[in-house]
């Protein structure tokens, strides 16, 4: 998941940022209910008409926020976006009541909260088991005040990459077949794969893939692909919603043991603003029809044509019928 860089039209965004520089400010002391108090957290949920989606200011969670938005105001709601890319900032809002709803990521999300909850050093909790993610991401969410709704088909998660050329070349199409093969594999990656148990050494440990090196060029960078479509590295690390590994002539290796955790997109709402039926109705729309490919394909329009992502959403919701047309 990378930054993206297109910005929303003047008035919008003069308002996203306002709000945002008010937030930076305001949660440096906001926290959710606290343990001891219960009430606030047992307390029927809220359904307030006026909501804030927050984004985490990166092209995927500016589209996510802008059909959350949409959905919501299709269903009544009043809905206004903000943007704050710092997790350490917005999480304290959308437990305070300042941000409404979020789109995040199951399996990272859970492990943040797992973090914050019991320690830096506290054994992860996100797992490729959805079920089972899910299931530990509302035991730690429920007690600051939060509610994950449903997840849906979309996933974002890490994912490699080789040259279409020499997957063709070697018969190559899941990481198995990679391991398999038996060949020396450069890998062009963030510094942390060296350690990260999702990257290099998953990769040794559950498909036998000769990691000879790791090549620090970032997840998923132009760099890190220009490297593996020249021959300097093999594989890349980038992620399932990357829609630009063709221009690079790459293509993805299926995750058929499933190393990666369950990243699949959800939700979370505060609850006393934002826990009613009727907004989990509204976003449970998006469910049915949102595919990681649909995804993909929305940040290309947004990183690689330069449409804005609230044109990009609203027209996806239009041809799904989940909005009427302007």
């Amino acid at each position: 998941m990378t930054p993206g860089r297109a910005i929303p039209p003047g008035c919008a965004f003069v308002r996203r940022v306002l709000a945002g520089l008010v937030l930076l400010t305001a949660t440096a002391c906001a926290t959710g209910p606290s343990l001891e108090n219960q009430g606030e957290v047992t307390a029927p949920p809220g359904d307030s008409r006026e909501l804030t989606i927050g984004s985490a200011g990166f092209t995927e969670s500016d589209l996510l926020a802008q059909l959350y938005a949409l959905l919501l105001e299709r269903a009544g709601y009043s809905a206004d976006m903000i943007s704050v890319t710092n997790r350490e900032i917005y999480e304290p809002a959308l437990e305070s009541g300042q941000i409404d709803v979020v789109p995040e990521y199951a399996a990272t999300f859970a492990d943040w909260l797992n973090a914050k909850v019991n320690g830096a050093d506290a054994t992860p909790v996100g797992s490729p088991d959805l079920a089972a993610t899910m299931k530990a991401l509302r035991a730690l969410a429920a007690p600051r005040g939060l509610t994950v709704l449903d997840p849906g088909r979309a996933v974002d998660q890490n994912a490699f990459a080789v040259a279409a050329s020499y997957a063709e070349k070697h018969g190559l199409k899941t990481l198995s077949d990679l391991g398999a093969a038996k060949l020396p594999v450069r890998l062009a990656a963030g510094d942390e794969c060296v350690q990260r148990p999702y990257c290099a050494p998953g990769l040794r440990k559950t498909y036998g893939i000769d990691i000879v090196a790791v090549d620090p060029k970032g997840v998923g960078t132009t760099q890190a692909k220009q490297a593996v479509q020249n021959g300097q590295d093999q594989l890349v690390l980038t992620t399932t919603t990357d829609a630009t590994l063709d221009q690079f002539g790459l293509v993805l290796l299926a995750d058929d043991k499933k190393l990666q955790n369950a990243d699949y997109v959800v939700p979370v709402v505060n609850r006393a603003r934002a826990g009613s039926d009727r907004v989990r109705d509204a976003l449970g729309r998006l469910n049915t029809v949102l595919t990681t490919a649909d995804l993909a394909s929305m940040n290309q329009q947004v990183d690689s044509w330069r449409r804005l992502p609230e044109d990009v959403a609203r027209n996806y919701l239009e041809s799904k019928r989940l909005i009427p047309k302007e």
